[in-house]
């Protein structure tokens, strides 16, 4: 079965019901329906199932592949890798999943270069900010502070870019961006401390390559920052 993921951008009619078969295939995956370990119906038989095409089916199982949820076999089909955790449904329906990973994915591109040209133009006094909402993020178990520092976070590396197109999408994708910081500080409250520190690590990271002046690094920083926090989504809350 040829899984690869279509380069040609899906209409919006299609990436909408791509999405809603997403959500379906998740809560079969979710209920038990479809255990770990356990083989997918075939492509053919989830198109009928939805009433879509194999195209649009094939584009929501590559959203679950990058997701890590389910992985596929060359010949085989795809197979249920993990079922996420059910304390994600204590914080967001799970109609709203797909859109919550679909952000933290357009977050890692945006954010990336945002943190490598920062590197390149900081000025004392946003490197002064970017220092100051690093330190605020300081209390892992202060839930509002928290949101509130990473938020401030995020926005200073934006500001240091000294592009005003950067801060203009970061500001518009802010509601968006701290709903997906809220649920993520949420599930990790419900972890160890040590398990916020390695959080507190990957800002670190940022901080130092965008003070350093490491375009490179910078960009890597952020990037591994954001991928590892739409991951611990799906992250069982009960490890250590």
């Amino acid at each position: 079965m040829d899984t690869a993921r279509s380069t040609t951008p899906a209409p919006w009619g299609e990436a909408k019901r791509s999405a809603g078969i997403y959500q379906h295939i998740f809560e079969l995956i979710m209920s038990g329906e479809c255990p770990v370990n356990d083989r997918l119906p075939s492509e053919t038989d989830l198109a009928q199932r939805f009433g879509a095409s194999r195209p649009v089916v094939r584009e929501a199982l590559a959203r679950l592949r990058d997701d890590g949820i389910i992985v596929s076999r060359q010949g085989s089909g795809s197979y249920v890798k993990r079922r996420p955790d059910v304390a994600v449904l204590r914080f967001v329906p799970v109609s709203s999943i797909a859109d919550i990973q679909r952000c933290f994915e357009f977050r890692q591109g945006l954010e990336g270069v945002a943190a490598a040209l920062a590197a390149e133009r900081w000025e004392e006094s946003d490197l002064a900010e970017i220092r100051a909402a690093f330190d605020a993020l300081e209390d892992p178990t202060n839930f509002k502070a928290g949101v509130d520092a990473d938020e401030r976070f995020h926005m200073a590396i934006a500001k240091a870019t000294h592009n005003a197109y950067h801060v203009s999408v970061q500001s518009s994708l802010q509601p968006h961006i701290v709903f997906g910081m809220s649920l993520t500080r949420n599930l990790s409250l419900l972890r160890t401390v040590e398990r916020l520190r390695e959080v507190q690590d990957e800002h670190r990271a940022i901080v130092e390559a965008i003070t350093a002046r490491l375009p490179a690094a910078a960009r890597a920083a952020m990037q591994i920052h954001i991928d590892n926090a739409r991951r611990r989504m799906f992250e069982n809350t009960s490890a250590p």
